[in-house]
């Protein structure tokens, strides 16, 4: 038995894909409910490859949007470089997906039996003993398994008391998410793009029929808070010299819909596991938003952890997981950090972005379908 911890989208996921190779698990969320909380997120192939696998692509894809061209560009929307995903439909059977995350969770959570799924059971701590992992939850509560895996997200408790001395990384940067509750122009519906200006950046995407996802990063010192009366108008000075689009989307936004986030990720550590422990997700190696891989490389680990189980099942797999996904996942850390501060550069940006502009397509190309690949 697996007692897995968090229903974030590496949780439901794993617990998706042990169900598909019947593999016993229990799934434990510290919060009451489903919540609607949340913005966009992009799936690329490497993900939906998985969510086939799991059987919800058509439920998933009935919630989201098809992004067929994904436009890098200058903040005035001329483009940097620009790839379409057309091609990666052809070789991966998908092409990305935005999608709401609160959308995306509620596909996966109504696709898990409801009684392997415990709401309101927040993680305390836990015990090993005898080839066993107990779990005491702050209502008092336990549960008792063989394997624990801890997929609580980026400040996760099971991987502050397994790995104490773990450190969680501010980029520097501060991240403004909105959903607009409507449709963006026709020629924008299937694109991803996302503006480099001076030390700052934008980028959008349609989510649905009515919702349309954007996010805007800034330089900042951490832990800042926002006036939300004037939130809206400090956005759009920040952004004033921008496409008209930024604007559109920052003043059609509810205030209520405008979240903020401090960019962060884990600083890589040396194991995720712990003997009959293991961390899989954001809790494992959160990475920076920077490359729309942090979601998609939880998914990931959900797949080849329970492929991994399912073909040695007497056995402690979670040397072999680690082993099997340590070094794609830190290299994509380590890229989306990096990306992050070249992207927010406020120094050099005129020769970012004409270095940007002349990378070959094909260069691009290969890049792309080298995060993209599922190998098994």
């Amino acid at each position: 038995m697996y007692t897995i911890i968090g229903a974030g989208i590496g949780g439901l996921t794993t617990a998706l894909i042990f169900e598909k190779l019947n593999i016993d698990y229990q799934l434990f969320e510290k919060a009451k409910k489903p919540n609607a909380l949340g913005a966009g997120i992009w799936l690329a192939p490497n993900a939906l490859q998985v969510l086939e696998f799991a059987g919800v692509i058509d439920t998933v894809f009935r919630a989201g949007n098809s992004i067929d061209r994904i436009t890098l560009s200058n903040q005035k929307l001329k483009p940097l470089a620009d790839s379409s995903q057309l091609p990666a439909k052809e070789k991966y059977g998908f092409s990305t997906l935005a999608i709401h995350r609160a959308k995306l969770q509620l596909a996966l959570i109504e696709s898990i039996p409801k009684e392997k799924i415990y709401w309101n059971k927040a993680f305390k701590s836990l015990e090993q003993a005898n080839n066993s992992v107990t779990v005491i939850f702050q209502d008092g509560s336990t549960t008792k398994s063989q394997y624990l895996i801890g997929a609580d997200g980026i400040d996760s408790k099971v991987r502050s008391q397994v790995f104490p001395n773990s450190q969680i990384r501010y980029s520097g940067q501060t991240c403004w998410r909105g959903v607009m509750k409507s449709a963006l122009p026709i020629e924008y519906k299937d694109r991803g793009i996302e503006m480099w200006g001076k030390g700052i950046r934008f980028g959008l995407s349609q989510l649905s029929k009515n919702e349309t996802s954007w996010f805007a990063v800034k330089k900042s010192k951490a832990f800042q808070k926002d006036d939300k009366t004037n939130l809206k108008a400090k956005l759009g000075s920040y952004f004033k010299a921008f496409h008209p689009l930024v604007h559109q989307l920052i003043s059609n936004t509810e205030i209520e819909d405008i979240l903020r986030n401090d960019i962060t990720d884990l600083k890589p550590i040396k194991d995720w596991h712990k003997d009959n422990v293991c961390l899989i997700g954001d809790a494992a190696h959160a990475t920076t938003p920077n490359m729309g891989q942090g979601g998609a490389q939880s998914i990931e680990d959900a797949y080849h952890l329970g492929k991994i189980i399912s073909e040695n099942p007497n056995k402690n797999n979670f040397k072999a997981f680690q082993k099997k996904r340590f070094k794609r996942v830190n290299s994509i850390v380590r890229q989306s950090w990096f990306t992050g501060k070249i992207a927010n550069m406020n120094t050099g940006y005129p020769i970012r972005n004409a270095i940007f502009s002349a990378i070959p397509k094909k260069l691009i190309n290969k890049n792309m379908y080298s995060v993209y690949d599922l190998k098994d």
